[in-house]
């Protein structure tokens, strides 16, 4: 009786088998970079807002605090979005009348708040308190980046679920003192020794239940 499959058939197969394996490995590696891209992510990407709003120029140059505009920081699950008349406290003295600026003087007038663009929005199934990780000692830096050198405001880290869990497995890496929260410049001279002190403290727990960011 004749072979049905000629003996190239199994070639074909095993190089069909591999091929598909290769191809499988390749569009894994290809989704995962992806999804860690700027592109996923929006890490270091400038958005456009309505007015170009300079942090570099508002607390490094002219060293205004951050509790000035982010009034709510300590004590709410949100930083907050400073309203239009915080501007104004000093924008009717100065550059009062930059075309510029004139988004935030119509604001003023007519009392509709400017609609700036979230820079760091997580998703709606992710919860958050702002306030929580302030009294436990993270700084500013540690999610914001050196928000105090950008001209214009840009997400510093990728705010993916791997980056908040290097904090969580480990917040003795992170904490710092609560007076240098807001020192974009701080650095513990032994952050491994000031780390361990800080969450006896502080009472900081390693929190990796699911419950805790998913609610």
């Amino acid at each position: 009786m004749s072979q049905i499959f000629k003996p190239s058939t199994n070639t074909l197969a095993r190089v069909t088998l591999f091929g598909a394996l290769f191809f499988a490995l390749v569009s894994v590696w290809i989704l995962v970079s992806l999804n860690r891209s700027a592109y996923a992510t929006r890490q270091t990407i400038v958005r456009m807002q309505p007015v170009p709003f300079s942090h570099d120029h508002h607390t490094e140059a002219m060293g205004i605090s951050c509790l000035y505009c982010h009034t709510s920081a300590e004590d709410s699950a949100f930083a907050g979005v400073p309203p239009t008349a915080t501007c104004m406290n000093c924008h009717k003295l100065i550059w009062n009348d930059s075309p510029m600026l004139e988004p935030v003087r119509a604001s003023f007038r007519s009392g509709e708040p400017i609609q700036w663009a979230r820079v760091h929005d997580l998703p709606d199934f992710v919860y958050f308190n702002h306030s929580i990780h302030i009294a436990k000692g993270v700084g500013c830096v540690t999610c914001h980046g050196r928000v105090d050198k950008m001209p214009l405001m840009k997400q510093a880290v990728s705010l993916q679920m791997e980056w908040c869990l290097e904090c969580h497995r480990a917040p003795q890496d992170f904490v710092r003192p609560r007076s240098e929260i807001y020192n974009m410049e701080w650095e513990a001279e032994d952050q491994a020794a000031l780390g361990a002190k800080l969450v006896e403290q502080y009472d900081i727990q390693s929190m990796m239940s699911c419950s805790v960011c998913h609610r």
